[in-house]
C-alpha cells in the first residue's frame, strides 16, 4: 500500500522477544525484567524496572564461579533488606526457571530467612 506522499508504507513487523529475557517478577507496585547476560552460559544477570531498560536496579554476578554478587543501583540500595532479599531471591528464581515467568511478593508476615 502506498501513503498520501506515494512512498511505500514500511512494514509493520512485530517485533521479536528479547532472547536474553528470561522472566518477569512484581513486589504489587512495580514489575521487574530479568534479562541474562548472554545466550550461552551467562556469568551475570539483571534486573530492570518494566518498560525503562535503562533503569537497572540490580546486576548478579559470578554466576559461573559461584560466588555470586550483587550490585544494587543507587536508587535501590536504600530499600529495606528484606525487600532487596526478597528480589534477589525473586531474581534467582526467574533466572533459574523461566517457566516461572512471574513471582509475586508474599506478604511481610510470610516472608522467612533461613542463615545458614
Amino acid at each position: 500500500m502506498y501513503n498520501r506522499a506515494a512512498k511505500p508504507r514500511p512494514e509493520v513487523a512485530q517485533s521479536a522477544p528479547d532472547p536474553l529475557e528470561r522472566g518477569q517478577f512484581d513486589d504489587g507496585q512495580r514489575c521487574f525484567i530479568v534479562c541474562a547476560s548472554s545466550a550461552e552460559a551467562p556469568d551475570s544477570f539483571q534486573v530492570y524496572a518494566k518498560g525503562n531498560r535503562a533503569d537497572v536496579i540490580l546486576i548478579v554476578s559470578g554466576l559461573n564461579t559461584g560466588q555470586e554478587h550483587a550490585t544494587w543501583n543507587e536508587e535501590w540500595r536504600s530499600s529495606r533488606p528484606e525487600w532487596r532479599e526478597w528480589a534477589w531471591n525473586s531474581a534467582f528464581r526467574v533466572f533459574h526457571n523461566p517457566n516461572a515467568r512471574k513471582a509475586t511478593t508474599p506478604h511481610s508476615s510470610e516472608i522467612r530467612f533461613c542463615r545458614g
